[in-house]
């Protein structure tokens, strides 16, 4: 299957899934109230758990979820760690634009007007 190339979008396909595994596994874990306090009480041990690469444990750190996205995260699942971090969508549209958070609320405040 082809892929169309979109600058700074990562697409999720197979290869992606098969790099996310354990990543999304893990995120899809704290639909479980208990696993969401076992991660905060010891993230990385959480992390070591599921078996996460260095890659994705330093983007879990970072609480950086374009990193996340790019070693393999899938975006649903993703939701889930970015609640865990107290990250709403204003701030993942930050990440994403490379502003701050007051930038990007002062840039859809000025769009709504």
């Amino acid at each position: 299957m082809e892929h169309h190339d979109i600058p700074g979008t990562t697409i999720f396909d197979g290869d992606q899934a098969r790099k996310g595994l354990a990543l999304n596994r893990m995120c899809f874990s704290f639909n479980s109230a208990e696993n969401r306090e076992a991660f905060k009480r010891d993230e990385d041990g959480y992390c070591a758990r599921y078996g996460l690469t260095k890659e994705q444990r330093e983007a879990v750190r970072e609480r950086n979820v374009l990193k996340l996205i790019a070693a393999g995260g899938n975006v649903y699942y993703l939701a889930k760690l970015a609640g865990i971090f107290g990250l709403n969508v204003q701030d993942i549209g930050a990440q994403q634009t490379g502003m701050s958070v007051e930038e990007f609320k002062q840039k859809l405040a000025a769009a709504g007007r």
